[in-house]
């Protein structure tokens, strides 16, 4: 099929990528013309692990293309795919205008048929909105179909190129028939497409990260509780966890969800509610704890040195919200970083793959690193923010010899307890006891 595009942020250039994997013909449309040029010559404005090869191989082969202009990108286009932002207004509800405003741009080039997808995470009633902007602009036909995605940053193009289902919200026939023949090679080994009305759609996406947001969260709550009673939270995890009815996945505590997705849709959900006049108790809840636990680390840094670590030094390790992005929008090290800075801590940051658009946003407050082992020279403690595999297991001889102080502040739970205590390090952790 012939497949455009509209925006190449995350979502966008994974779902464009992996659509002119299965032989499609796809354009990706973006305003921003640096960065279409730079995506032009190969180059990846995102780091997403295995996309480099089907992005290279695909413009290689002449089925993945980018333009800034709208009217080239979407005319010989039998299905255009909207994956804009919808970031969170002031009072918390989606920011539709970049949907609505896209459009109605496209409502004004087209001259047939065309599918129109709403791929961004949406509000419940966007499809009828943007149905609307084309009702009132042209009397070509159209189908507005929503279609979110369920990409996990990380592992984006399996999820994309083996979906454990494929939500398409459509009322229309003429939609289901082409929506469906579009997304019969990712779905042989019989996941299922799921097609209901676009509303179901739509409130599919919030339910699903607002349900994992809280799971989450639940389970931060009880390692929190694990700490006051002296339970271990590791060994409460596996003993529900093993309970088929909760699940193994999304039970490890931590300091506090982040990233692009359940921040902004746990937000937009509850809004939602309250916009029918509904007390949506849990989310309120959700939200809260989360909150809370972005400092928790923060709290037992500054409980640990008795409330003063002004021209302490602290090594961080990890900036990114989670493992195997460089994503950092929510990032809980951002919220560590600001504490530790207020309090007149000196930081020193490295990550893998975050430290440059870290750099974007705080310039040099911070300082950056090289190597995970650069950080901890002279470091008062090494705090840790995100679950790198190249943290799980480091040289600990060699962070004895950089550290000043044998300290770990562990918000992630990488490193064994009694391993530790042997090795001579105060180790605080979440939801753990603390030794020394």
């Amino acid at each position: 099929m012939k497949i455009a595009v509209i925006g190449t942020g995350y979502v966008g250039l994974v779902t464009g990528t992996c659509l002119a994997e299965t032989g499609n013909n796809v354009i990706c449309v973006d305003i921003v013309e640096e960065k279409v040029n730079k995506m032009k010559a190969g180059q990846l404005p995102i780091y997403e692990p295995g996309l480099d090869v089907l992005f290279h191989r695909n413009i290689a082969q002449g089925r993945l293309s980018f333009t800034t202009n709208l009217a080239e990108g979407i005319k010989e286009a039998q299905i255009i795919f909207m994956a804009l932002p919808t970031p969170p207004g002031g009072d918390g509800a989606a920011d539709l205008s970049y949907i609505l405003g896209a459009a109605k741009d496209i409502s004004k080039l087209i001259t047939e048929y065309k599918v129109i997808v709403n791929k961004s995470t949406v509000p419940v009633g966007t499809a009828d909105k943007v149905a609307a902007v084309f009702k009132e602009h042209t009397s070509v036909e159209v189908d507005v179909v929503s279609n979110p995605e369920f990409l996990r940053e990380g592992v984006a193009v399996d999820d994309f190129m083996k979906p454990d289902r494929v939500v398409i919200g459509t009322r229309s026939e003429k939609a289901m028939k082409l929506m469906g023949e579009l997304y019969a090679p990712y779905v042989r080994q019989g996941n299922p497409i799921y097609f209901m009305d676009e509303r179901s759609s739509e409130l599919t996406k919030y339910a699903a990260n607002s349900f994992l947001a809280t799971k989450i969260t639940f389970m931060n709550e009880i390692a929190n509780l694990c700490e006051i009673v002296g339970a271990d939270v590791d060994m409460v995890r596996k003993g529900i966890g093993s309970d088929d009815r909760i699940g193994k996945r999304f039970l490890f505590p931590g300091i506090g969800y982040g990233g692009s997705c359940f921040p902004k849709d746990v937000q937009a959900l509850e809004k939602a509610a309250v916009e029918h006049d509904y007390d949506f108790k849990i989310l309120k809840s959700v939200m809260e704890v989360n909150e809370k636990q972005k400092t928790v680390l923060t709290d037992k840094v500054l409980k640990y040195y008795k409330g003063d670590i002004k021209g302490k030094k602290f090594a961080l390790w990890g900036l990114a919200f989670k493992p195997e992005t460089d994503d950092i929008r929510e990032a809980p090290a951002l919220y560590i970083i600001k504490d530790l800075i207020e309090a007149g801590a000196e930081v020193v940051a490295f990550d893998p793959e975050a430290i440059e658009n870290v750099r974007v946003l705080l310039g040099d407050k911070i300082k950056y690193a090289s190597d995970q082992y650069e950080a901890l020279e002279g470091a008062d403690a090494l705090l840790i923010a995100t679950e790198w595999s190249v943290f799980r297991n480091p040289d600990f001889e060699k962070m004895e010899e950089v550290l000043k102080n044998k300290v770990v502040f562990d918000g992630r739970n990488l490193f064994d307890l009694q391993k530790m205590v042997d090795l001579g390090y105060y180790y605080n952790s979440i939801g753990r006891k603390i030794i020394s």
